[in-house]
């Protein structure tokens, strides 16, 4: 794979007991030293004028100006420092580098993955929260929207937290479809099966929260029963996932049980209908608090797109899980299992 990094990333400084810290990069960074086929590119930072297509003009400006007087505690959770203007720029720049690269026709063993922090998904348009200042993945899919290199963006979440942020920056787009799968009522609180967005967007937000200990299957069966059904229906030009790999069994700090096996079957399954449908496709970087359990993720990601084969679930999808799932099908019409 080709992986979007830059050393601006490492310069934002959450204090020494925050999870989301730029030994995370070094880690994954660490972990893929021992895979071949690895390479990196550093991509420019975006710009203002493209981060402001998806957030509030004043709440760009506020948070330039609140870097530039030293940073602090924006909230309880979401710390900056000076050099954090930089480094959301530069985090945004490659998700954006990502998505063009994609689009650009970089795919197989070239498929683009950013490795930016701080993350994304949590960032809603007027608002920093959980760690997130800019939205990743949606200044990525608004940039190649406004540059008609793509009509039509697909974001899945596979993160253990809803991506609240993409959801209400695309609740109301017939552009963009987001779905996501996270564990039920951790962090943020939002997600539930029924917000599917508004207006003439509705059926273009889909949520699968999952119950707490869910693992290896009922990933995969949510995902191939609901979010690969109904990408496919939406028919993107551009697939991003939003990659966090907090739902791994080990990580700190939430209760699911998916294995780093588990972030191979998923990666698979959305290669292979990006494949089948001619998607082009990118990975933007989110979660993951255990140093090792998050450069494992990457990696197995990595070596997926250099030929190694998952391996199927060894266990059946919990039947709560699999209610949900009829569930979910029936709200947006993929019929009932």
């Amino acid at each position: 794979m080709r992986f979007g990094y830059s050393e601006a990333c490492l310069e934002h400084d959450t204090g020494p007991r925050h999870p989301e810290t730029a030994d995370r990069l070094r880690a994954i960074r660490r972990g893929l030293a021992k895979r071949h086929g690895v390479e990196y590119i550093e991509a420019p930072p975006t710009d203002k004028s493209t981060v402001a297509a998806v957030h509030d003009t004043d709440y760009v400006d506020d948070f330039e100006s609140f870097c530039q007087r030293g940073g602090g505690n924006w909230d309880p959770d979401t710390v900056a420092v000076e050099a954090s203007w930089v480094a959301a720029l530069a985090s945004a720049g490659l998700a954006e580098w990502a998505a063009r690269s994609a689009l650009d026709g970089k795919n197989g063993r070239d498929t683009p993955f950013s490795l930016g922090r701080p993350p994304g998904h949590h960032a809603v348009e007027d608002d920093a929260m959980g760690f997130c200042f800019f939205n990743n993945a949606a200044v990525a899919a608004q940039a190649v929207i406004d540059d008609g290199l793509a009509e039509r963006v697909a974001i899945f979440d596979w993160d253990v937290h809803h991506g609240n942020g993409t959801q209400d920056i695309f609740y109301d787009r017939e552009d963009v479809f987001y779905a996501s799968i996270h564990e039920d009522g951790l962090y943020p609180g939002t997600g539930e099966v029924e917000e599917t967005g508004t207006g003439d967007a509705e059926g273009t937000n889909l949520n699968v929260p999952l119950r707490a200990g869910a693992g290896d299957a009922d990933y995969v069966y949510a995902f191939e029963e609901t979010i690969g059904p109904a990408v496919e229906q939406f028919d993107p030009d551009l697939f991003i996932v939003s990659a966090g790999f907090d739902a791994h069994r080990h990580d700190p700090i939430s209760r699911m049980r998916v294995s780093t096996e588990g972030y191979a079957m998923l990666t698979e399954r959305v290669r292979d209908i990006c494949e089948e449908t001619d998607t082009a496709l990118s990975f933007v970087l989110e979660g993951g608090y255990g140093l090792d359990t998050l450069s494992e993720g990457v990696a197995i990601v990595h070596e997926t797109f250099d030929g190694r084969l998952a391996m199927d679930p060894d266990e059946e999808p919990d039947q709560k899980n699999v209610e949900l799932v009829d569930e979910i099908r029936d709200v947006h019409g993929l019929g009932s299992k």
